[in-house]
């Protein structure tokens, strides 16, 4: 028996097969994966861990497919997500508990009705608790680390271990965390606050997102980390006359130059491009080389280090 059919004896959790993964992807673009997994439980994801390291089968961690480019290709591997099993979300006082696969917009408001304030200016931001850690996402000058206590995360080898707050490293759109281990659960400590304060926050928030993002399309989010405060991507590009070009389907907004949006059925490729140019224009112009904000899955080994 091939490894690929074992597999299927060994998951008790849901399994699709060359599951077009546009499915599962913001963007609404890429091929599809030769299986998307969702574990049944925290066993059940040891096991594919196991069995995935055992056979050395390429595997990805999906969050919610908020931030990824997915190849027109696809992925000959296996691709595995907690968002639909890895939700549990837990209040005692001022601690939350919370599951990787419990999406953030969740987490937000339930702070809110528990009158919890610190997670704001996630409002609005798209994807599940566990990526969001793991590329320390923010928004409006605060991240998500801020008010992290704890991280647990399943190793590669099944093993089970929890991080302390001195233990992790966070920067700007990273952590210390690797590829080598899955975060599956998380711990604040989030101050009290009334709920008409947290009100205004989110509100304050969410407008100024509607104000300058183009969320009427499909995309990815910010395609570029910014090289700085006083020099963020979206403004380079911009000044380099990339504001509004298309190629196929994709476009880099003529709102919010740091978005490339899905217009008209883009393909991987149109976006590709258009990131190819933008870096190449930007260094060309100020000498800076911008750097991926985005993850991208299925792609050839250097496509966007070019």
């Amino acid at each position: 028996m091939l490894p690929w059919e074992l597999l299927k004896t060994v998951i008790k959790g849901n399994i699709l097969e060359n599951e077009p993964l546009s499915k599962h992807t913001s963007f609404g673009i890429g091929g599809p994966a030769r299986f998307v997994i969702y574990p049944l439980d925290k066993q059940d994801l040891i096991r594919i861990l196991k069995f995935a390291d055992k056979y050395k089968m390429p595997f990805f961690f999906l969050g919610s497919g908020s931030n990824l480019l997915v190849s027109d290709a696809g992925f000959e591997g296996l691709v595995i997500t907690l968002e639909k099993s890895f939700k549990k979300l837990i209040f005692e006082d001022n601690l939350v508990q919370a599951e990787a696969g419990v999406m953030l917009g969740k987490l937000v408001k339930y702070c809110k009705q528990n009158q919890l304030t610190g997670m704001e200016s996630l409002i609005g931001v798209p994807g599940t608790l566990g990526g969001a850690i793991f590329m320390n996402a923010g928004a409006f000058g605060s991240e998500i680390s801020k008010k992290l206590q704890e991280v647990t995360v399943i190793s590669l080898k099944g093993i089970e271990k929890k991080y302390s707050r001195s233990e992790m490293k966070f920067g700007y759109r990273s952590s210390n965390f690797t590829t080598e281990e899955i975060i599956i659960a998380a711990k604040f400590e989030l101050d009290f606050s009334i709920k008409s304060t947290i009100h205004d926050l989110q509100k304050l928030s969410s407008k100024t997102r509607k104000k300058s993002q183009p969320l009427k399309f499909r995309s990815a989010g910010s395609i570029f980390k910014n090289p700085s405060a006083d020099k963020p991507a979206g403004y380079l590009i911009d000044q380099a006359g990339l504001k509004g070009i298309r190629i196929g389907g994709a476009e880099i907004s003529s709102k919010h130059a740091n978005f490339i949006i899905n217009i008209n059925n883009a393909t991987a490729e149109n976006v590709a491009q258009l990131i190819g140019r933008a870096r190449k224009k930007v260094y060309k112009n100020f000498g800076i080389k911008l750097e991926l904000e985005i993850k991208t899955l299925g792609f050839e080994s250097g496509k966007f280090d070019r």
